[in-house]
């Protein structure tokens, strides 16, 4: 049977906290890699419809995810 560990009110602020801080970082990071980059992502994925460019910033998304709850979960 699960228990109701979760529900004790520091195990949910602290998950609460590690999710803000987890999006904080990877907001962070997309933008810092949008600044790194020689166009503007957006315009390129919405306006021109660069698929190609999705697909590689979707897939940078996923990895800098992993990246920041391997963090997070260590």
């Amino acid at each position: 049977m699960m228990g109701i560990e979760w529900l004790k009110p520091a195990v949910f602020f602290g998950s609460i906290l590690y999710a803000l801080i987890g999006v904080l970082v990877f907001w962070i990071s997309f933008i810092i890699v949008d600044k790194l980059t020689p166009y503007d992502l957006w315009s390129e994925i919405i306006e021109k419809k660069n698929m190609a460019l999705a697909i590689v910033v979707g897939a940078m998304c996923i990895a800098i995810g992993l990246i920041v709850s391997a963090a997070i979960h260590s």
